[in-house]
């Protein structure tokens, strides 16, 4: 047990950091208290039998204090569920069977058509087979969830090898303990249906990470499921086995496979992608098998602090001493569901790592789910709440990671789709000059007007007519977004161009995810979205054509222009130039676009007003990237390799995600350093 200390918030990280990794895992997911014993896991409502508890407390024996060790005489046990007629019923919960009809029953349903919800480690699956078109078409409309792509569960790696090209490396992700979800390319000749990742060039593929996955693939007539998590879109993943949530897993498939060890923390899988140019596995969700492995960074963070991340893809973290628990991947803040999650998920980090916040941290953005929690409960508890910039924390993240953040200078190129800026505007295009004292904004994309907020996120038309207008470009018939709202929104072109010229509900926006949903619009690759980043993926996944035609930005001054590409995306589209070579020459653009910009700081052209920040001329700094837009396969491999064949020190994270789910950890060691002050 870690010693007690009440004046510092808890125990030290540094006394529990074995502990720490023990809890690291499908584990994490069971427990309910430290120290990690039966006793405070829920398997402690499974009494052992003689043989069991002989091998438990034995210490010569490899099962000595395993303390989740079961057999079909203890338990757990599967069990079967079907909703027949409104009133589901229990079936085959026989220790003796050891649930072998219970998966014979599942098996059966799945090979004729049917959705079946799985419990897992750390939640429920819905599942299917991938191979069959009408249950894919089943489970999406169910899901609620006409487009973003499913993750699938393979038998073997042969299986896998069928549908992807797959490198030594990624195999090796595949097999690794984690048992992480990979992106991986697909093969010219796969043959799966497109409703499991509808105009994409990658698939989401991972192996069997449970004794009851391989055990069901025996009777199973496919050799690969979708295996997506139990929720309607956007909700969290469902985890519990009360008659509520049974009954709303009810409303999603035809039976379930379930088990009676409860879950205590709810659980995604992680998402990786392997970087051929960097070398080393990009997180794009950190959950099961790897939260809550802590960071260690460099100084020390005093006093304890909670910093409660971004509003999307959201993480929060516990900071003291030098070590920073990452939670596991809560998701999006945009429902009451979400939020609860996220608060019962916060005290139950707090109870087991004994914590007690001294001071909080939140984002800039006063109107973030997040941002709302630290301000109450900084009111209630009469704590210090610090509000750190967004993309500063982004770039502040890889240098805690890299135990970089010191007072010396580093670059940030911070890509995103939002975040709440210095001025009140939206940024999310910035070259910052940060340290452990700040930071400064050396240059940032032209910004062009928002709006309606939401609704023009979830529109890139608006987007491009938006640039369009700001741009002084007319808006004429032959432009794809143009005809897209007139056909499917008569009346919106009227509003948009009201609201564009009185400035009403609209904000100024500098982002780089927003340019991606503009340019994605402007030439017809996608006009509305239905999950976040759609409108830049698709983007991304149609581009071609020769690399050394790139467009052009303009970069005199601080100012990123975007004008001369944009009239030069119209040019090209107009003379029937394929969306797919402009794609690839719009990538291009901003590869060359980091380049040039690192270039400029490094020869002095572009200095910091403040001396603080400004890098050494002599003893360039790294060049930092982070932010969501790096998920951009051809952006970050083309920009991390042309960097680096230019003389630059590249930094890109290792262990935490590209996307705001990195956020904590940067507010934790910025406002760490605040208070030091």
């Amino acid at each position: 047990m870690p010693a007690r200390d009440n004046r510092s918030g808890g125990p030290s990280f540094s006394l529990s950091i074995h502990q720490l990794h023990q809890l690291q895992g499908p584990r994490f997911s069971i427990v309910e208290d430290i120290p990690y014993d039966r006793s405070a896991t829920s398997m402690r409502a499974f009494d052992l039998c003689a043989e069991c508890a002989a091998e438990y407390h034995h210490p010569a024996d490899r099962r000595f204090h395993a303390q989740p060790t079961a057999c079909p005489r203890c338990g757990p046990w599967l069990s079967f569920l079907t909703n027949s007629s409104g009133n589901w019923e229990q079936k085959n919960v026989s220790a003796e069977l050891s649930g072998q009809r219970a998966m014979q029953a599942a098996a059966e349903m799945i090979n004729e058509s049917a959705v079946i919800a799985i419990k897992g480690i750390g939640g429920y699956h819905l599942a299917c087979n991938a191979q069959d078109a009408a249950a894919l078409v089943k489970l999406r409309s169910r899901k609620l969830r006409s487009d973003k792509p499913f993750a699938l569960m393979a038998r073997d790696m042969d299986a896998i090898k069928k549908q992807v090209i797959l490198c030594p490396e990624e195999a090796a992700l595949l097999r690794c303990a984690a048992a992480p979800i990979v992106l991986l390319k697909k093969r010219a000749d796969c043959l799966l249906p497109e409703q499991i990742a509808p105009r994409q060039e990658a698939l989401g593929m991972m192996l069997p990470y449970t004794p009851l996955h391989p055990l069901l693939f025996n009777y199973l007539q496919t050799d690969l499921l979708v295996m997506t998590s139990a929720n309607l879109s956007e909700e969290p993943l469902i985890f519990r086995d009360n008659p509520t949530d049974i009954k709303h897993l009810f409303s999603l498939c035809d039976g379930i496979l379930t088990h009676n060890r409860p879950i205590v923390t709810r659980m995604d899988d992680s998402v990786l992608r392997w970087s051929p140019i960097a070398r080393q596995p990009l997180v794009i969700r950190r959950a099961r098998g790897y939260a809550p492995q802590p960071i260690i960074s460099n100084g020390t963070l005093s006093p304890p602090l909670l910093a409660v991340g971004a509003h999307l893809k959201n993480t929060f973290c516990l900071a003291r001493e030098g070590s920073l628990i990452l939670s596991h991947h809560i998701g999006d803040m945009e429902n009451y569901e979400t939020e609860n999650a996220f608060q019962n998920t916060v005290d139950h980090y707090e109870k087991i790592f004994r914590f007690h916040p001294h001071a909080l941290a939140c984002d800039l953005h006063p109107d973030y789910a997040t941002t709302r929690y630290a301000e109450r409960r900084a009111a209630q508890t009469n704590l210090p709440l610090l509000r750190i910039q967004h993309h500063y924390a982004h770039i502040a993240s890889v240098m805690a990671e890299h135990q970089r953040f010191s007072q010396s200078p580093l670059i940030g190129l911070a890509f995103d789709g939002t975040g709440y800026g210095d001025d009140g505007t939206i940024w999310g295009g910035e070259i910052l000059a940060c340290n452990c004292d700040g930071f400064e904004r050396l240059c940032h994309l032209r910004t062009f007007p928002l709006p309606g907020g939401d609704q023009a996120i979830r529109q890139p038309a608006l987007q491009a007519l938006a640039l369009l207008w700001s741009l002084g470009i007319d808006w004429t018939d032959d432009i794809p977004a143009v005809r897209f709202l007139n056909t499917q929104h008569p009346q919106r072109l009227r509003i948009l161009r009201y609201q564009l010229e009185n400035k009403v509900q609209t904000s100024e926006t500098s982002s780089m995810g927003r340019l991606f949903d503009a340019v994605s619009a402007l030439i017809g690759v996608c006009q509305e979205i239905t999950y976040e980043g759609q409108a830049a993926i698709e983007l991304e996944n149609i581009a071609s054509g020769d690399p050394a035609q790139p467009y052009h930005f303009e970069t005199n001054g601080e100012m990123i222009n975007s004008e001369p590409l944009i009239h030069a995306i119209l040019s090209d589209f107009r003379a029937g130039v394929a969306p797919a070579a402009i794609s690839g020459r719009f990538h291009q653009a901003l590869i060359h676009l980091a380049l040039e910009i690192c270039i400029r700081i490094r020869e002095g052209q572009l200095r910091c007003r403040n001396p603080r920040f400004q890098p050494s001329v002599g003893a360039f700094p790294p060049i930092v990237l982070s932010g969501g837009v790096w998920q951009n396969r051809i952006l970050f491999e083309g920009t991390y390799s042309l960097l680096r064949e230019n003389g630059f020190e590249v930094l890109v994270p290792q262990k935490i995600p590209l996307n705001d789910g990195c956020i904590a950890i940067g507010q934790a060691v910025i406002a760490g350093a605040l208070l030091k002050e």
